[in-house]
């Protein structure tokens, strides 16, 4: 700052002590280095720094070497001090009163004998020796602006203004539908997903004990794995590294089988009632959330129907990324008897041929971060995709999910300035869920085959899924 030059000027000891400085001192500091006419003139521009909008004030931050902790007192009357003013520290009254002067040129006569003492209470009193003081502190009429000055600053301070509500206009957000879109949907998730897990206790109990199925041993593998490799779980081209890990374990699953297990291995699914109801659960979750969606219920039932049953295992899926902990690559939903590993999903009669790329997606998914907002908007782009079978008005359905992809790019826009792919690998993985829709359906349809797997599924996960049994 220009001012800094004066710090010598006024210290703050002799502000307290009500010491004069003497005007020689003033007089010298104004003529050296810059005439009082360039100092005026840099100073101007930086005074408009710390302008309020629309306010024209000589105020100045103080010198760094000033002591912020000690009490500013002006030094003309002993009032609370404001600032620097024209070269001093003074209150806003006589900084006013020394501009008044300075401009009207006034002269003024002591009454007494010229060496009053001016307080808050007196500088009134005794204009003369107010103003006496005023310059004996150092304050310099050279730093009073002219009504052009004044003028100009004013302009600087509105063009400002006006770049900054230029700017603003600029910046990207949300208009009010949008808002409320995403409104809807964070309500909409919040009343239909307990993050406590609290009804999980009211499903068949989870068995974890029995032999260990080859399908179970190589999950097993599997999971240790992941630890190792769990950084290359991502839509980019996996590391070499990670390629051999999966490709081992592939070998080894088919290794001495051509089905997942033997029959002896798999007289019993341990974990298929409790996952079953799990399922089932989840799928009524998602149809509440479905209904909440904008414009869903709108739609025909025929449509409502088609849409959740293709899409109830890619929503459950994209839900399921909130219990997922990256630590463990397993599945957290509340205490220990709820935690779920690869293991036991395969004691549901699932296979590596869906566990594998669900872990990664699982993984990818993670490491988006996605805020809620985003993850909801997700899920109803998901659902609302018109190419689902069984849809028949494709076209009202493509723009029910055109409100939701715009929703979304403009969230992006707004929350993530410099996340230009965000949205780009965010509907990738809506590729990547197709893939796991279809392994899965393979899989419950083989499992669905078998009656005495079939019957541990509920009724709702046999009517969403289909069944394959008479």
């Amino acid at each position: 700052m220009p001012f800094a030059k004066y710090a010598n000027c006024l210290t703050p000891v002799s502000i307290r002590s009500g010491k004069h400085t003497p005007p020689h001192r003033a007089h010298t500091l104004q003529h050296s280095h810059t005439t009082p006419e360039q100092r005026k003139q840099t100073d101007l521009e930086s005074f408009v720094v710390v302008m309020e909008p629309m306010t024209v004030t000589t105020s100045v931050v103080g010198p760094e070497e000033f002591d912020r902790n000690a009490p500013r007192i002006c030094g003309v009357c002993g009032d609370k001090a404001t600032g620097f003013h024209f070269n001093a520290m003074t209150c806003e009254g006589c900084k006013g009163f020394f501009r008044r002067s300075m401009k009207r040129k006034a002269s003024f006569t002591c009454p007494f004998n010229g060496s009053c003492t001016i307080t808050k209470d007196n500088r009134r009193h005794c204009q003369a020796c107010r103003l006496k003081r005023c310059i004996d502190i150092g304050m310099m009429k050279e730093f009073i602006l002219t009504d052009e000055e004044v003028q100009r600053k004013k302009d600087m301070i509105m063009k400002r203004k006006e770049e900054e509500a230029a700017r603003e206009a600029m910046r990207p957000r949300l208009n009010d539908e949008q808002a409320r879109i995403i409104s809807s949907l964070v309500e909409a998730h919040h009343k239909t997903y307990d993050a406590s897990y609290s009804d999980f206790s009211r499903f068949r109990p989870p068995v974890r004990e029995g032999p260990v199925t080859r399908s179970a041993s190589r999950a097993a593998s599997l999971h240790s794995l992941s630890d190792a490799s769990s950084d290359s779980f991502n839509h980019s081209p996996e590391s070499v590294e990670t390629k051999m890990n999966f490709s081992s374990l592939l070998m080894m699953y088919q290794d001495g089988a051509s089905s997942p297990d033997s029959s002896e291995e798999d007289t019993k699914l341990s974990m298929l009632p409790h996952l079953a109801d799990l399922v089932s659960y989840s799928i009524q979750k998602v149809i509440g959330f479905a209904k909440m969606i904008p414009g869903f219920r709108e739609l025909t039932a025929e449509d409502q129907i088609a849409l959740l049953k293709s899409s109830a295992i890619e929503i459950i899926m994209l839900r399921s990324n909130q219990s997922f902990s990256l630590e463990d690559m397993s599945w957290s939903c509340g205490g220990p008897d709820f935690k779920y590993c690869i293991n036991d999903v395969t004691k549901a009669g699932h296979t590596l041929e869906l566990l594998e790329p669900l872990v990664k997606f699982q993984v990818g998914l993670k490491k988006l971060n996605l805020h809620e907002e985003e993850h909801v908007l997700l899920m109803a782009i998901c659902l609302l995709s018109p190419d689902r079978p069984g849809v028949q008005d494709h076209r009202r359905i493509e723009q029910l999910q055109d409100h939701m992809s715009e929703t979304l790019q403009a969230y992006i826009r707004v929350n993530h300035p410099g996340g230009r792919l965000l949205y780009a690998k965010m509907i990738q993985k809506l590729a990547d869920l197709r893939s796991l829709n279809e392994e899965h359906s393979k899989q419950y349809r083989s499992l669905s085959f078998q009656p005495e797997h079939s019957m541990q599924l509920t009724p709702l996960v046999l009517e969403v899924f289909g069944s394959e049994v008479s």
